[in-house]
């Protein structure tokens, strides 16, 4: 499995529509990408700053993804985010959730 961890710095007062967006923008095209796992989202205490993280069943969906319609969410977000989102790729090691286990 294969997870594309997102921060993104949300401009002030935004945190409730970065929500609404993510719930009714985002997620329904995640859900039609071929790979496409889970999304877990969080917001900073502060909501100021949220971080998104895709799971995939593997790399080269994720890399699609990014890609090829990555460019399009930006877009979508681009009213609540400031600045460039920092994008993080990273092969799962283990999850409970998924009952993947750590390699040895």
């Amino acid at each position: 499995m294969y997870a594309r961890n997102v921060t993104l710095h949300l401009k002030a007062n935004t945190a409730p529509e970065f929500a609404r967006t993510l719930e009714t923008d985002v997620l329904p095209v995640l859900r039609k990408q071929n790979g496409f796992k889970d999304e877990i989202t969080f917001l900073a205490a502060d909501r100021a700053e949220a971080v998104a993280i895709s799971l995939w069943d593997r790399k080269e969906n994720a890399d699609t993804y990014s890609r090829d319609t990555y460019p399009e969410v930006l877009k979508s977000l681009a009213k609540v985010v400031e600045g460039t989102p920092k994008v993080e790729n990273y092969e799962v090691a283990n999850s409970t959730f998924h009952k993947i286990a750590a390699r040895n």
